[in-house]
């Protein structure tokens, strides 16, 4: 992977902005059993690969949207909103059942918390990030979070992003957003993520490393992002190899 153009340049880290779905929770397929419950008899389908292919980077209007549009079979806003509304139940149900986050998420979380203030930019709904958080005793360590709901624009547009860091940043002078650094999972939130102006860091949760190229940075874990940023802040031994941040 190449190296990041003038990485020494950049100002001190100043905060972490993590995506959701697939980076520190696994449920894109949460998402995609929901999504497949609920187009039974629509006359619409959604397979694995295709999910993950061309669908995972959008929000539910935009799954639904250009679902119908790519199988020519147009839904109207009425059935969109019907289908999200019951795409939420199936979700909410999966979600209750506990164990979501990734493994190594709520140390990560954690240990970063103590060294940097955290946000999310997520696809997802506001309520389904809140609810697993706290299902997981981690949303505490966030000061900030925007969903797909939250943004006039879901990804890949950079408004997310760009939101997270304006909570993050506070009403004082020189918002940089190079200052803050992105985690992702996707080709769409990496787009996203570099629009708003934040180098990115993807991890292969979703996809592996050949198609994340885009990113600064590619890492196999949450762990090793962890070293690395605490690395970068000066806590801890670099991860060799890894390229900087």
């Amino acid at each position: 992977m190449p190296a990041v153009a003038d990485s020494s340049a950049r100002p001190p880290l100043r905060g972490v902005v993590f995506d959701f779905d697939g980076v520190l929770a696994d449920t894109e397929r949460l998402h995609l059993g929901a999504y497949q419950a609920v187009l039974a008899g629509t006359g619409l389908t959604l397979d694995t690969g295709a999910y993950y292919n061309r669908y995972l980077g959008y929000d539910d209007v935009g799954v639904f949207t250009t679902l119908g549009r790519d199988q020519c079979r147009p839904l109207g806003d009425d059935e969109i909103r019907a289908l999200i509304a019951a795409k939420g139940r199936h979700f909410d149900e999966q979600v209750r059942a506990g164990g979501v986050l990734y493994p190594d998420a709520a140390g990560c979380i954690r240990r970063l918390a103590a060294e940097l203030p955290l946000a999310i930019a997520s696809g997802a709904l506001h309520h389904e990030i809140e609810a697993i958080l706290s299902g997981a005793d981690v949303r505490q360590h966030f000061r900030a979070i925007v969903a797909a709901d939250d943004v006039e624009r879901s990804k890949p547009a950079p408004d997310t992003y760009a939101r997270a860091v304006e909570l993050l940043h506070g009403n004082g002078p020189g918002l940089d957003p190079s200052a803050y650094l992105a985690v992702e999972d996707s080709v769409w939130g990496i787009t996203a993520a570099q629009a708003a102006g934040l180098p990115c860091a993807a991890i292969t949760n979703s996809y592996p490393a050949d198609v994340l190229t885009a990113a600064d940075l590619v890492l196999g874990s949450l762990s090793e992002l962890e070293a690395v940023v605490l690395q970068k802040l000066g806590r801890s031994p670099e991860v060799a190899g890894q390229g900087p941040v």
